[in-house]
């Protein structure tokens, strides 16, 4: 399996500080602010929600092509909820959205190959410690 590289450099105190993470064309700052409050810039939990989205979807669309079903778009948003477990930062929920045209599927199958991405996408199995992984999924567009 290929490795993926990233990389994540800091400066300065915690509040007053800034960082810089990179990996493959995206490079972008991060700050306090842009992680704890509502500050310019991304944060680890967002690229965690991408990654997350980005696995999910791409699971997803496999097993609606192994049931049958091709199809034509997966999005998926992915909000990532930092709070306090203990008096310690965690991640405490990830709540993923996704919305798929997939024609000729039923809503109930639909819903159940979502889930069964959502339990077993490589991102989803990294993050078996967040207590609250959650999922709406909703078919649009079809056709049958």
């Amino acid at each position: 399996m290929a490795e993926r590289k990233a990389k994540a450099k800091w400066q300065g105190t915690i509040k007053e500080g800034k960082g810089e993470m990179k990996f493959a064309d995206y490079e972008g700052p991060f700050t306090w602010m842009s992680r704890f409050e509502d500050g310019k810039g991304t944060n680890p939990e967002q690229l965690i929600g991408a990654a997350h989205a980005g696995c999910f979807s791409m699971a997803f669309a496999s097993r609606l092509e192994k049931a049958g079903f091709a199809a034509e778009e997966v999005e998926t948003e992915a909000y990532v909820t930092l709070g306090k477990i203990e008096g310690a930062s965690r991640i405490t929920r990830i709540h993923l959205v996704t919305r798929g045209k997939v024609d000729g599927i039923s809503e109930e199958a639909f819903a159940l190959l979502a889930e069964d991405a959502k339990l077993n996408c490589p991102i989803s199995a990294a993050l078996a410690a967040v207590p609250s992984i959650t999922l709406d999924a909703r078919l649009i567009n079809t056709l049958g």
